[in-house]
């Protein structure tokens, strides 16, 4: 039995008319009813009764029907899954990221993704930027969206976002009064930083930055997540130093203020190991359109 049998079947069944489900299928009549006999031999049933005037469905004819649609709909399923794969339209990406980049990064991802490529199912891992690479070198990781510089060796980079520096405070603090804050002002103020075992590069570029701007910093204590930082804030315990884009949401008795580190940026990178898969491929080129400068 192949497909063609069941296609026939099924058409000849629509039309009760060999004339008209030949043509339908774009072959001769003797064809037609070849492939129809053919089908039933297979079967060891007789599916349809013809004569001379007309044709009609068996009782078993009418069951074998509904078999033979759902057989055709999952061939041309499976077809479709096949040919989407091979376009790179049709499969799975798995990407690492760290939360400060949901507000900006990946809504814009997600959305055009599904408009665009509604068969790429996005795997989203909220992962520390170290995790990230570990994933992306053992592959359980396709792409990753972490804090930047973040030299590995077989890791590729591309920055997406630059992001100024920004002082989370106290509504209450003295320094709230400022439209804007010099890093000499945080002079013995007790100040959270991000911990420079969760993104190396950007921790030890901040701090250079503060210190070629006649800073020095009184770190009081160095956190995981820019959440827990902003918490820490609200409680009163500190001020926190955090990317433009992580200080979105700041709790009701929290404010920020620029902090003037010159042209310094916190930098948001891409990175991957290799484009290996038409998926693969596609999704970075989505993203190459969407953030690359």
């Amino acid at each position: 039995m192949e497909l063609k049998h069941l296609r026939a079947f099924a058409t000849l069944a629509e039309e009760l008319h060999f004339g008209r489900a030949a043509q339908r299928l774009a072959i001769v009549q003797p064809a037609l009813s070849m492939q129809i006999k053919a089908l039933e031999d297979w079967l060891g049933v007789r599916l349809l009764d013809r004569n001379r005037h007309s044709v009609t469905l068996t009782d078993v004819g009418r069951l074998f029907l509904e078999e033979a649609r759902a057989t055709l709909h999952q061939a041309q399923r499976s077809a479709d899954v096949a040919r989407g794969l091979g376009r790179g339209e049709t499969g799975r990406i798995r990407l690492g990221f760290v939360s400060s980049v949901l507000p900006e990064l990946l809504p814009t991802l997600i959305r055009h993704a599904h408009r665009r490529y509604p068969g790429i199912k996005l795997e989203l891992k909220d992962m520390p930027g170290p995790d990230q690479v570990q994933a992306l070198k053992s592959d359980q990781l396709d792409f990753g969206l972490m804090r930047l510089p973040a030299p590995h060796a077989g890791v590729q980079t591309q920055i997406v976002l630059h992001e100024s520096i920004i002082v989370a405070l106290p509504a209450d603090h003295p320094l709230a009064a400022h439209s804007s804050i010099e890093v000499v002002q945080l002079a013995e103020q007790p100040v959270l930083v991000l911990a420079r075992r969760y993104a190396a590069g950007f921790h030890d570029a901040l701090l250079r930055a503060v210190s070629e701007h006649g800073g020095r910093l009184d770190i009081a204590d160095e956190l995981g997540e820019f959440t827990t930082m902003l918490a820490l804030v609200s409680a009163g315990l500190g001020i926190g130093l955090l990317p433009q884009h992580a200080g979105r949401a700041l709790p009701p008795n929290v404010v920020s203020r620029p902090l003037n580190l010159g042209d310094f940026r916190a930098v948001t990178g891409l990175a991957w190991t290799s484009l290996d898969t038409a998926v693969k491929t596609t999704v970075f080129n989505l993203m190459r359109e969407l953030f690359f400068n």
